[in-house]
């Protein structure tokens, strides 16, 4: 059985491009795999939030992913900042991290461009924060996206220089987990790319009714096809692609047929979208809403999904010490 591990963002809320992305192979990866899911709230801390900010987002995420299907019966969901060898592992594995390589990164270098003011150390290392998050529970296997995938790299990268520095076999080298078709990507509302919180273009699963209903009207359209059968503009094809996730697939037919036909009411098919989709989000909404409620709940999934993932990293932190040579007197 694979060890799968994955870190969850601790700002934003999910979007219908989550749900139907990764989350939904999550939820049914946690039947398949011994699987990490963890809050990266340590993470978080290169953009400075404040307590409140902090601790909100990490409550929201948590109730969304409960939400959503993720199991802690099943999976391991634990909170960052719950494990303190984490960060010892973090330590130890900056040791052997070099300030060329970690200068070299792509990400690393993006950030000091865009925010020339806020050049922490914890940005610079981040690479190797993440590397203790996949290797302290010897993962195999990771999902990524394209954004990570020089992250998992480096992380191949310490985890090869640690065994041959040390002479063991030790840490695994993990290795990106692909969905392949499994991955349904659900764009963006604006006429390109796909859909996030920083493009501006999401639904989120928590959105109420009336902000989904002006969210969907403002999509980007164009004035009609002009003759049968032509083919879709990227913006067009994208409201069809979001339809076929949340609608009938009578519904989608109905429109595909009037656009073929140059009969197509953009009005009509947004209304009707955005009913697909709240009638889609609702019972999720709820479900998040019931959650945040229940405080008791959240400590209860919190401290279990801390319990088993201290389990697992003691193990390893017990290991790398005596491999690294601390003795107890």
């Amino acid at each position: 059985m694979d060890i799968v591990l994955s870190g969850i963002r601790s700002t934003g809320k999910l979007h219908l491009g989550n749900y139907f992305g990764a989350l939904g192979n999550f939820v049914r990866m946690q039947h398949e795999n011994k699987c990490f899911f963890f809050i990266a709230d340590y993470h978080s801390l290169t953009t400075h939030p404040t307590p409140e900010d902090l601790h909100g987002s990490v409550k929201q995420v948590l109730a969304e992913y409960l939400a959503c299907g993720l199991d802690p019966e099943v999976a391991t969901l634990y909170i960052q900042s719950d494990v303190p060898q984490i960060p010892e592992l973090y330590l130890l594995l900056n040791m052997n991290a070099y300030k060329g390589e970690l200068e070299r990164c792509t990400s690393f270098k993006e950030k000091v461009r865009k925010q020339p003011n806020n050049i922490n150390a914890g940005l610079l290392t981040y690479p190797t924060l993440m590397a203790a998050d996949i290797l302290i529970h010897k993962a195999t296997k990771v999902p990524v996206g394209k954004d990570q995938e020089q992250h998992l790299e480096m992380t191949r990268t310490f985890a090869n220089r640690f065994n041959r520095m040390y002479k063991v076999d030790y840490f695994p080298e993990p290795v990106a987990f692909n969905f392949g078709e499994d991955l349904i990507k659900i764009p963006g509302l604006d006429g390109s790319g796909k859909m996030g919180k920083s493009e501006g273009n999401a639904i989120y699963l928590s959105d109420a009714p009336e902000t989904i209903r002006k969210k969907v009207m403002k999509a980007v359209t164009d004035s009609g096809p002009t003759q049968p059968n032509q083919p879709k503009p990227e913006a067009i094809q994208n409201l069809f692609t979001i339809m076929k996730a949340v609608s009938s697939p009578d519904t989608v037919q109905y429109f595909e047929d009037k656009y073929n036909a140059c009969e197509i009411r953009y009005g009509d098919m947004k209304k009707q979208l955005a009913e697909d989709i709240i009638t889609f989000t609702t019972p999720i909404r709820q479900r998040i809403e019931a959650i945040l409620a229940d405080n008791d709940k959240l400590q209860r999934v919190a401290r279990m999904g801390a319990e088993k993932a201290r389990e697992s990293a003691s193990k390893t932190i017990s290991d790398v010490r005596h491999i690294i040579g601390f003795r107890e007197f």
